[in-house]
């Protein structure tokens, strides 16, 4: 991926270009909302990572401006306003994904990933999911195993579908509050608990080795077994 971050703390923002960089991104840095803006408009990136607070142009309207401009590149706002209002605002402005500060980079560059996938890749059109024998089809609402069907609660099957939509990757519960619970509960709740629970004894009731899997301080992915 190619990345620009537009972060006027430059230790904050020379941080997140060393890490992405790290793990085989290319990374460049912007050091205020003028210069971000300029280089988001010039240049192909496959996502941006914005400050809010940011000198000379804010990244509210530095996003409402490339949007303006017809530029689509995927935008994720990363900001210490944390707030719901805070979030709405940022992703009516054009964002794509907000995440507060502090933060994990592990959820961040998970959070980035995505959005460059459902940007790039035909993945994020696909209307079947498929995971070893497990099967979701978005359009029929359909899960089967092995060519069986199982029967899933709504919530259990927006909670799979998302999960099988990021498959091979960490979800982390914050992700999981946001896109399956919509920010409806308080991220101490124990709904996410549950309904990992319910799901897990559905689809991998019998099975040696499970496809959803908790991955111990970060959350839960989901893979076939032996990728």
């Amino acid at each position: 991926m190619r990345l620009l971050i537009i972060e006027d703390d430059r230790e904050a923002g020379n941080y997140l270009v060393k890490a992405f960089r790290e793990q085989g991104h290319l990374a460049e840095l912007a050091a205020d909302g003028l210069a971000g803006y300029a280089l988001a408009r010039e240049s192909q990136y496959d996502v941006l990572i914005v400050d809010r607070m940011l000198p000379k142009l804010d990244g509210l309207s530095l996003i409402a401006g490339l949007r303006e401009q017809k530029i689509d590149t995927p935008v994720l706002i990363l900001s210490a306003l944390g707030q719901v209002d805070d979030r709405v605002k940022g992703l009516r402005a054009g964002g794509d994904d907000y995440l507060a500060k502090p933060y994990a980079f592990s959820e961040l560059l998970a959070r980035v990933e995505a959005l460059a996938r459902r940007r790039s890749g035909p993945r994020g059109e696909d209307t079947v999911y498929r995971v070893g024998d497990l099967q979701l089809d978005r359009l029929t609402r359909e899960v089967k195993i092995g060519g069986e069907e199982v029967v899933l609660q709504p919530r259990e099957f927006r909670l799979l579908e998302y999960l099988m939509k990021n498959a091979g990757q960490v979800v982390t519960r914050t992700m999981l509050l946001e896109n399956v619970w919509d920010y409806h509960f308080d991220p101490q709740t124990n709904v996410i608990d549950v309904h990992i629970s319910r799901l897990r004894s559905k689809i991998d009731k019998g099975r040696a080795t499970p496809l959803l899997r908790t991955i111990r301080g970060a959350g839960y992915m989901i893979r076939e077994n032996g990728r």
